[in-house]
């Protein structure tokens, strides 16, 4: 019995070290002789032409009607601010639009002690300098919890090319260095694999809550900063010839 417990074992552990070694050669996509496989990373860092504004419009009443007209008010006080700043209210998208009903957990019964309702508003400018009057206001006005701002490129599409050619540079550059310090030549690229990534920069919510609070005019909190680079990212997985 023991004999057979063993034997049990040694052929589960067999199959684990196919496997891995399966995976492994999987991962390299079953290089052939006289060629070498390498991957690299790349990256290209370019200053952001769009920033993204987003925020929830939320509101609670003992009614589903109450709530909602309360929702419909700070809506209108959103395209009042935007039509204020010079932008077209048609320029904000609304992400979801929910009404739900709240209920007391604490009875058995689960009774409806009111309604929120709940909606995700997001504008995209191309105008930074309204980025401050804009969130300035819209908090002022007190439409919208959970404020962010986020910076990122409308057309990746050369980004993203620059961060491969930045990969590839790295992977051949690898190549080459294995090539000369085994003796040989490096050749032509017989297979390559691409993946590319964007880093979206989030800057945390910029309300004015307390300045709001103390009647002190201070400037937004992106007033005269910088916004942060996107960074595209790609990684080439390769596979060069040996001569």
């Amino acid at each position: 019995m023991k004999t057979t417990v063993v034997s049990l074992c040694l052929c589960a552990c067999a199959i684990l070290v196919l496997n891995a070694q399966s995976i492994a050669q999987g991962s390299t996509q079953n290089p052939l002789p006289n060629t070498v496989f390498v991957g690299a990373d790349g990256k290209f860092e370019t200053a952001p032409d769009t920033a993204l504004i987003q925020f929830n419009i939320s509101t609670q009443a003992d009614n589903a009607k109450d709530a909602y007209d309360q929702a419909a008010k700070q809506a209108e006080a959103t395209r009042q601010v935007l039509r204020a700043n010079g932008i077209d209210p048609k320029s904000a998208e609304i992400g979801f639009f929910s009404v739900d009903p709240q209920y007391d957990w604490t009875k058995p019964k689960h009774k409806v002690i009111g309604y929120q309702v709940r909606t995700s508003v997001s504008l995209k400018l191309k105008d930074f300098s309204k980025i401050g009057p804009v969130t300035q206001q819209l908090a002022d006005a007190s439409v919208g919890d959970s404020q962010s701002l986020s910076y990122t490129v409308d057309s990746t599409d050369e980004a993203k090319s620059k961060a491969v050619a930045d990969a590839y540079r790295h992977a051949r550059a690898s190549a080459q260095s294995l090539a000369t310090a085994s003796g040989r030549t490096l050749g032509e690229l017989s297979y390559a694999t691409v993946d590319t990534f964007e880093n979206i920069r989030v800057v945390g919510p910029p309300h004015h809550a307390m300045a709001k609070t103390m009647g002190v005019q201070t400037p937004a909190p992106t007033e005269e900063f910088s916004p942060q680079n996107v960074t595209v990212t790609a990684h080439v997985n390769a596979m060069f010839e040996l001569k």
